[in-house]
């Protein structure tokens, strides 16, 4: 596991490549997909986030949740102070608000 910094684009640099996957499906308690998350621009770096986290944690669970925020680092702050500009960012939030864990589903190109 990570170290993370705090700086979002050095953490970044520390995880796996996400050149073979298309997509993340975040999946609910109920089976449901709950968000995608696409591999292209602007979605590329809380692609590789939640890649990550499902390795190190199995799940996006609370510990996964904490551990994920501060690897986004600065963007958190941003995300706590503006809800919904951050969705990738906002769910983490809400595990650790109670919110069931997610499951994370690969999906290669």
């Amino acid at each position: 596991m990570i170290q993370p910094t705090l700086s979002f684009k050095e953490n970044l640099k520390l995880l796996p490549s996400i050149d073979t996957l298309a997509r993340i499906e975040l999946i609910g308690a109920t089976g449901d997909v709950m968000a995608s998350i696409e591999n292209q621009p602007g979605k590329q770096g809380s692609l590789v986030v939640y890649q990550y986290l499902s390795q190190e944690f199995g799940e996006i669970n609370a510990e996964a949740a904490q551990h994920g925020l501060e690897v986004f680092a600065e963007h958190t702050a941003d995300a706590k102070a503006r809800p919904g500009a951050h969705p990738n960012i906002d769910h983490l939030l809400s595990i650790l608000d109670g919110s069931d864990t997610l499951q994370v589903r690969l999906v290669q190109a």
